[in-house]
């Protein structure tokens, strides 16, 4: 994984995020993978950015989301571009859903657990806050243990 300075083709934003940092900053993310490790360099490579951090990543998929998540270091700005998709949040323990069609979006407050189900092929722009993203197994309704990259108050 690596930041690059100045990317003068096209990009994928479903294979190569771009991180927006401070100064307005944009630069693309190499080798960007899901995998703990690069997860980690990831953090560490952009920790200066701090809470101000932003990745911007196309998702694509189909069906319900196998996992809750939480931005306690920011918003979070979900746009559906293609298809249908329901945005679940927990919200003092009740479930606050919001249906979005292509061009709409929702605004996933900071630290609010949320989950995505995607309604047939569907396409999804999120520009997420960088550092303390949670990540918890959806086994229920609502979110359960931890697991994610780390808090801005864990960042190296």
């Amino acid at each position: 994984m690596r930041l690059v300075d100045h990317e003068r083709h096209a990009m994928d934003l479903r294979t190569t995020p771009v991180h927006l940092g401070r100064g307005s900053r944009a630069k693309p993310v190499e080798g960007f993978t899901w995998d703990p490790e690069v997860l980690q360099a990831y953090s560490t490579a952009v920790a200066a950015d701090g809470a101000e951090g932003r990745m911007v990543m196309i998702f694509d998929g189909d069906g319900p989301g196998d996992h809750w998540e939480s931005h306690p270091a920011g918003d979070e700005l979900v746009v559906c571009l293609t298809g249908s998709v329901t945005v679940t949040r927990d919200v003092d323990g009740l479930p606050e859903r919001v249906r979005l069609g292509p061009g709409e979006a929702t605004i996933n407050p900071a630290g609010v657990w949320h989950v995505v189900d995607m309604e047939g092929p569907t396409s999804l722009l999120a520009v997420t806050a960088t550092l303390g993203t949670d990540h918890r197994p959806r086994i229920d309704t609502r979110p359960t243990e931890r697991l994610g990259t780390p808090r801005p108050e864990e960042a190296p």
